[in-house]
């Protein structure tokens, strides 16, 4: 890997990480990789403020959960100084230990070398000198009810690799107004750079619950907050697709205007980057023992242009028939160009591009491990 300026795919997968780089059609892609080769890449980032800078979150066979850091575009990395960890024990009395770095978020357009890391258990974590070293964010690992929204490590329900805390969104008009979603508490705000918290799950089902629509205690899958119009939310939960404008405090369930033989349950949710009308998930069955894969083995892609008052399928060059896959919550992305080229990575380990807002599809990189995580970035010169 090397630095080279222009779009790339950032592909993070169960055994290492690649870059992927299209010509100028985004027809003929290149892929340049392993790195890390055997370790858990969950999540493989840029960060936009520079261009240049990458962090991934790992957890290697021996060392444990960590996160590396390169600033040359991938040809050499560093690892954490100090990674994401809790205190043993916490201020409260907690006894937590972290099992993974799931995700990543650069911070503020205004706030150079500041990162969020979400972790599995659900932790908070913010580094201030570009991922070197990393503190708890105590206002969410510290918090009073951080036992009722986090899920404990011995339920017998866990989430496989453990419940994590992910989709960190910050408002691009105010680095203080924060959003988090976890994977046993639904999606909560804070307007105090994450000193406190407060659900926001008004009107999400949560159906395997005594109350079906609890404060908290949703199972959110991904939660997208649109660039060009931050008070539009959208979020792929356990239960359905729901978008909310701000500040308005209760979820409308779009997905109920999708196909009933598809369902509206799935795990990512990607936004055009110019309006925030249209969006694309990939949906999976969710019906009786959950399999997690394509509904009747027909993968596609489903599109809304309204909002979520309507949606059409997308699956021309997908496998029509005996394709039982899936697409992780961080494995579906969009670039900025226009026409908006669109991305999803399999759990079969194949990568999917879009060059027409999924209208058609062509596989770009295929027979890679377990795809966990696709950011589609720009590197600068």
């Amino acid at each position: 890997m090397h630095h080279r300026p222009g779009l790339a795919l950032l592909v993070g997968t169960r055994k290492g990480a690649w870059i992927l780089r299209p010509d100028a059609a985004r027809e003929v892609w290149t892929t340049e990789g392993p790195v890390f080769l055997g370790n858990v890449a969950h999540h493989f980032c840029l960060d936009p403020r520079d261009g240049r800078t990458l962090l991934i979150a790992a957890r290697a066979g021996h060392l444990g959960p960590t996160v590396f850091r390169s600033t040359d575009g991938g040809r050499n990395w560093q690892e954490a100084t100090r990674p994401p960890a809790f205190p043993k024990p916490s201020p409260a009395g907690r006894q937590r230990a972290v099992e993974q770095v799931f995700w990543l978020t650069p911070g503020h357009a205004d706030q150079p070398g500041v990162w969020y890391a979400g972790t599995a258990p659900e932790g908070l974590f913010r580094s201030e000198d570009g991922g070197l070293t990393w503190d708890g964010v105590d206002g969410w690992n510290d918090h009073a009810s951080w036992d009722l929204w986090a899920e404990p490590d011995d339920a017998e329900q866990s989430t496989p690799d453990g419940s994590p805390l992910h989709s960190v969104r910050i408002d691009p008009r105010d680095p203080s107004h924060l959003y988090l979603s976890t994977s046993s508490g639904g999606v909560f705000e804070s307007l105090r750079a994450g000193a406190d918290w407060r659900p926001l799950n008004g009107g999400v089902e949560a159906n395997f619950l005594p109350d079906p629509f609890p404060e908290t205690g949703q199972d959110t899958h991904h939660l997208a907050m649109h660039p060009k119009a931050p008070d539009v939310l959208y979020q792929q939960n356990h239960c359905g697709i729901y978008r909310l404008e701000r500040p308005g405090k209760q979820w409308t369930r779009i997905g109920d205007n999708m196909p009933k033989d598809v369902g509206d349950i799935g795990f990512p949710i990607s936004l055009h980057p110019r309006d925030p009308d249209t969006a694309w998930v990939f949906p999976m069955d969710g019906t009786d023992v959950w399999p997690r894969t394509s509904p009747a083995g027909r993968p596609a892609v489903y599109r809304t242009r309204d909002a979520g008052k309507s949606w059409e399928r997308q699956d021309a060059g997908l496998p029509a028939q005996q394709a039982w896959l899936t697409v992780k919550r961080q494995s579906m992305a969009v670039d900025e160009r226009d026409p908006v080229g669109v991305y999803f990575g399999t759990t079969n380990g194949d990568v999917w591009a879009s060059a027409d807002e999924g209208a058609s599809w062509q596989c770009i990189a295929p027979h890679l491990p377990h795809v966990y995580s696709i950011e589609a970035v720009e590197f600068v010169a």
